[in-house]
């Protein structure tokens, strides 16, 4: 097999029979929540997000990620004093604390022997022969108030009080944004990098980083690299892009996103830097010999 014809196999979303695995274990999901009693007078929005959702996961990440958004409550932060209209506090009962017990009841009674609730943020219900592995994430409806404008996400509370804040919607439309302008390589190309990464860790080749990592460098690669006319050539122009463009320390204007476009994409608080970046795509460059 010639690099470029692995190259292309390797750009290809989860096989059809992987594909149904996915979608019934979504479905499961929804079920177990919808029978269950207590969430009946509970406004939910349940929705999956992440690779699976946004069609950028590959064989050896295809878990779901399955979020369940409760309305009943919408948290909020604002950027400067004064953005966010008065209020009055919420009343109600589902708290966080209330509404991970609930899920934890509903996915027990539908996967009984199957749930693992010890992380610190995500249900995981383990796969079976006819499912994959799936995360359940508990969360709130979230707004952020500006300036000019709202932008809305979801709120999520980890056992320990902490909490983060995702915006999976606009990851979803400026994923598919990209990939229409870029003729529907970028997801391609964002499955492309995760499976070099996967299988650099697999074989000791360069230590493992996280999947939505990877998304996150091909959506800052420019769309001309996308264009090019082989995926041989493609991906010589997404990993000299990265690294290159990830030299140093971070700039001040310029900085790459998050594919949402509503945080950084390097700070303090992710799970990677600059260098491990810049490092990732110094080491797939001579995992092909590239020249």
């Amino acid at each position: 097999m010639s690099l470029e014809d692995k190259l292309v196999g390797w750009t290809g979303p989860s096989s059809n029979t992987e594909k149904d695995k996915q979608d019934r274990t979504e479905r499961m999901i929804r079920e177990a929540i919808s029978s269950h009693t207590p969430f009946n007078n509970c406004s939910l929005k349940i929705f999956a997000k992440g690779s699976y959702a946004n069609n950028t996961n590959v064989r050896a990440d295809s878990d779901v990620d399955i979020a369940v958004e409760c309305t009943e409550v919408q948290y909020w932060d604002e950027s400067e004093k004064g953005n966010h209209p008065p209020s009055q506090p919420y009343e109600g009962v589902w708290t966080p604390s209330k509404l991970r017990t609930e899920l934890i009841s509903a996915m027990t009674a539908k996967f009984p022997g199957q749930v693992d609730s010890s992380g610190s943020t995500a249900i995981q219900i383990n796969s079976s022969s006819s499912r994959v592995d799936a995360d359940v994430v508990p969360c709130f409806s979230y707004r952020y108030y500006m300036n000019k404008g709202t932008r809305d996400g979801t709120k999520i509370f980890k056992k320990d009080g902490s909490s983060i804040v995702n915006y999976p919607v606009q990851q979803m439309e400026k994923g598919t944004a990209k990939n229409n302008a870029t003729g529907h390589a970028y997801k391609k190309g964002a499955r492309l990098l995760k499976r070099i990464e996967n299988a650099m860790a697999a074989d000791g080749t360069f230590r493992e980083l996280p999947s939505f990592f990877m998304e996150c460098l091909a959506y800052n690669c420019p769309n001309e690299v996308f264009s090019r006319s082989t995926w041989t050539e493609r991906l010589k122009g997404m990993l000299f892009h990265i690294w290159d463009n990830l030299q140093g320390d971070e700039p001040d204007e310029g900085r790459w996103l998050e594919v949402n476009e509503c945080f950084f994409l390097f700070h303090s608080g992710q799970k990677w830097t600059r260098a491990d970046g810049r490092e990732f795509a110094k080491a797939a460059w001579n995992y092909f010999g590239f020249k």
